[in-house]
């Protein structure tokens, strides 16, 4: 047990980021490398080309944030997130039919995947001491990015630029965990309270319909 503690805590030093939020970031990376492969799955793509799909979604918002801060990409010095994508590809290969059955499947990963990262980009920001505002833009980021890059490489309409609230149920969840490290709570809890919130904004908006306005066009106006 205690050498496991020692490489998370070694992992989470090179990450900069927590010991306990390196857990984050593999749960994070395993749900949406199977968000990405479920979406691959109903464009008929093979398994290499699912798999593609399925790490360019769990590594791709990652990958833009650490080279905007000036660091190597996370996933170029750690196996494990290509590992981890793998994991996810055989998941959904052994589960395919349940999973590609149930229609909710890649709202529910998707999710998941986007308050995570969410979390990790705003926590390795603010370890790096950089300002809040910058912080929320780095979780923003990490979490919507991979979904731009996996719509883009399925030929579809990046879900960020449609009238879904997405991003903005980062930005909201970023806000939230300032609030709290303001306040002084642990990282946890900040994680915690984020994640809950980024989710149900999620959900409240599929429920409910919610969309941000149209710009219209000129003949529209």
């Amino acid at each position: 047990m205690q050498e496991i503690l020692n490489i998370l805590q070694t992992m989470g030093e090179a990450l900069r980021i927590p010991a306990s939020f390196v857990i984050i970031e593999f749960i994070g990376t395993f749900a949406f490398a199977i968000s990405g492969i479920r979406l691959a799955s109903a464009k008929k793509f093979d398994w290499f080309g699912a798999y593609i799909v399925g790490m360019v979604t769990a590594i791709g918002g990652g990958t833009i944030r650490d080279v905007m801060l000036g660091l190597p990409p996370f996933w170029m010095t750690n196996s494990i997130y290509i590992i981890c994508c793998a994991l996810a590809l055989f998941y959904v290969i052994a589960f395919g039919k349940r999973i590609i059955r149930q229609n909710s499947t890649w709202f529910i990963f998707d999710a998941i995947g986007l308050a995570l990262f969410n979390i990790i980009g705003i926590e390795k920001t603010l370890n790096m001491d950089y300002p809040f505002w910058m912080a929320i833009i780095m979780g923003s980021i990490t979490g919507a990015a991979g979904g731009v890059i996996r719509d883009v490489f399925i030929n579809e309409e990046p879900l960020i630029f449609r009238k879904d609230i997405y991003a903005i149920a980062c930005v909201i969840g970023g806000i939230v965990y300032v609030i709290c490290h303001k306040l002084g709570l642990s990282a946890e809890i900040n994680a915690l309270l984020s994640g809950i919130t980024v989710v149900a904004i999620r959900i409240l908006t599929v429920k409910y319909h919610w969309q941000l306005p149209v710009l219209k066009g000129e003949d529209e106006a």
